[in-house]
């Protein structure tokens, strides 16, 4: 079954603000890594959208392990004259011969799926992809490559801090068999810098959170999915634990906005935390969201929302919650749409 396309809105959105950056992949090709994505979904379309209304005349590579499977579900995508769709896996692909100045390496399962393999099947997966991505990119001569890395490089049930910033001390335990993908992530971060060092390549790392918008799966690990699928169900929204954590979360349009200024503009050999500062805990976030969604077909009038858990007087509360400090002051980048309305449009797009 086709996937429906981003709303036009999303699209202009990202292009109002990424607009002074497209002249950079003018007569270029993008190679993309991840294309069939949470991210790569909005990456690639925000892609086709710039390059039909500014005539830039680009042309993206996406490497898909299925791009017969990729044309069923996303024809809109696939089907773009300017899309060339190499099947392969990350670890081992063939390397195109066509010239690519800039690439985006996005491809790596979400650390909540780690339970579905072995531990070690994942990290290698993350370190092989990584390493093989890399010499693609000296290979092909590329000017610029971003590496979509995650807020888990910095350790898991991080208490008593508000905001993480960049330069956290704190690191996954290697011996926890639950860290091999934090562990990969941080190692993959360490290739990009050792394999770019003394070449014509810039690397730079983005430190993803969490995020919401159109793609993303309401029937897995991540909170705020589960959450909007139960809201839209009309059932009660269902928190398992005792809804304290802190969390944020960044719309995917703005996340666009976020990782397409990374990719031409930050230094190289830097890292940026990309997410939203806006605290809630899991409890307030399911409250929100039940409030906001009431209005939308299936939203019931009420909607309960049931927490199993009962909090510990005086235990910590585990955050994970990002500082953005360093990509607003160096890269202007801001939150632009808020969280109600993120949950309202993603809610929307699975209607």
């Amino acid at each position: 079954m086709a996937t429906r396309p981003i709303p036009p809105v999303d699209l202009d959105h990202i292009l109002t603000h990424t607009r002074d950056l497209w002249p950079a992949l003018a007569n270029q090709r993008l190679f993309l890594t991840g294309g069939t994505g949470f991210f790569g979904h909005t990456l690639l379309e925000s892609f086709l959208h710039a390059n039909r209304e500014l005539s830039l005349s680009a042309q993206a590579t996406v490497l898909t392990r299925n791009a017969a499977a990729f044309r069923t579900k996303a024809p809109h995508i696939a089907t773009d004259p300017t899309i060339t769709l190499l099947e392969g896996d990350v670890r081992a692909f063939p390397f195109p011969p066509e010239h690519h100045a800039f690439i985006i390496h996005a491809a790596t399962d979400s650390g909540g799926q780690q339970s579905n393999r072995p531990a070690y099947e994942l990290a290698e997966a993350i370190l092989e992809g990584t390493r093989h991505t890399l010499q693609f990119a000296l290979a092909t001569g590329a000017r610029r490559l971003l590496f979509t890395s995650t807020g888990a490089v910095y350790g898991r049930n991080i208490s008593g801090i508000t905001h993480i910033p960049e330069t956290y001390p704190g690191a996954p335990d290697p011996l926890l068999l639950q860290s091999s993908y934090d562990e990969a992530k941080r190692m993959a971060e360490h290739l990009c810098v050792a394999y770019t060092h003394s070449t014509p390549c810039e690397a730079t790392i983005a430190r993803c959170f969490a995020f919401v918008g159109p793609h993303l799966p309401l029937d897995s690990h991540f909170a705020i999915g589960n959450f909007i699928r139960d809201a839209l169900a009309g059932s009660p929204i269902h928190i398992r634990g005792d809804g304290t954590p802190l969390r944020s979360f960044l719309y995917t349009a703005d996340l666009a906005i976020w990782l397409w200024t990374m990719l031409f503009r930050a230094p190289a050999n830097r890292a940026y935390n990309v997410g939203s500062e806006e605290q809630h805990s899991i409890g307030s976030l399911a409250h929100l969201t039940a409030e906001t969604l009431r209005p939308l077909p299936g939203g019931g009038s009420t909607l309960p929302v049931q927490i199993d858990g009962t909090p510990t007087l005086g235990s910590p509360i585990p955050t994970y919650v990002p500082s953005t400090q360093r990509a607003q002051k160096e890269l202007n980048l801001r939150t632009l749409i808020p969280l109600e309305e993120a949950i309202r449009r993603t809610a929307l797009w699975n209607t």
